[in-house]
């Protein structure tokens, strides 16, 4: 059902709320893009005519336009004249892009995933620990406090407690003073939003892991570096473990 000069609705079960037409386009890229991600529609799948796929979407023509510029430029489809929209091969993916990572988070992610994931935040954070703990600032050793307190004040079971988890981790990537490294920090921030809300929606009684969260930035404190890289690499790997557990539940 489509309202063209208000609001729009996904005609199918299970879709897309309604949205102001200004966003519409994202979400119809969102369920799209989970739809190839889980593997629903396979590599190499061609859309169906644009008019038609609109159509059975409940949207306009340009709205899905749209979408499929958006998935375009992440590298999940492509299009040929005469050929259509289809559906590239993985390695086509733009998966350093948060919401690559995000939709692949959304629709349960495989273990071969997971481990990719987590082998780069392996590869990625201690190095920034260690170079945070050389190279950080009073001020931003500041805000890494506040960001823990309001951690564990709010708890990772709200938006606040883990906007605050993510702030920490983005100011130690920052505190690193390395624009190549800061580069990546988004990709960063997304897997640990997304894989910090699957456990928490997932698990009834979440691990605490503040304790490995104030062991880091007391390292980097006190300036620490080697100590900073090796309290970084525990807290990953709990995290990559209370991941696990998340998922087999």
């Amino acid at each position: 059902m489509t309202g063209m000069d208000g609001q729009r609705f996904q005609a199918e079960g299970g879709g897309i709320a309604p949205l102001m037409t200004g966003r519409l386009h994202h979400a119809v890229a969102q369920r799209i893009a989970i739809q190839i991600v889980s593997g629903t529609l396979p590599v190499g799948h061609v859309f169906a005519a644009e008019v038609d796929h609109a159509e059975t979407l409940g949207i306009s023509r340009s709205v899905l336009r749209e979408a499929f510029r958006i998935l375009t430029a992440k590298g999940l489809v492509s299009s040929k004249p005469k050929a259509g929209t289809k559906v590239n091969e993985r390695r086509k993916w733009s998966m350093l892009d948060p919401d690559v990572l995000a939709w692949q988070i959304q629709s349960a992610p495989t273990e071969e995933f997971l481990r990719d994931l987590f082998e780069l935040r392996m590869m990625v954070e201690p190095q920034a620990a260690e170079m945070a703990a050389l190279r950080r600032n009073d001020g931003q050793l500041v805000d890494m406090a506040n960001a823990l307190d309001a951690m564990e004040r709010y708890t990772l079971a709200t938006e606040k407690g883990r906007a605050a988890d993510q702030r920490f981790h983005g100011l130690l990537m920052e505190a690193a003073c390395n624009e190549m490294l800061y580069a990546l920090s988004s990709s960063i921030m997304s897997a640990i939003a997304w894989t910090t809300a699957t456990k928490q929606r997932v698990q009834e009684s979440p691990r605490d892991p503040m304790p490995e969260h104030r062991a880091l930035y007391r390292e980097i404190a006190a300036q620490n570096p080697r100590q900073a890289q090796k309290a970084m690499r525990t807290l990953i790997e709990l995290a990559l473990a209370d991941m696990q557990i998340a998922l087999r539940r």
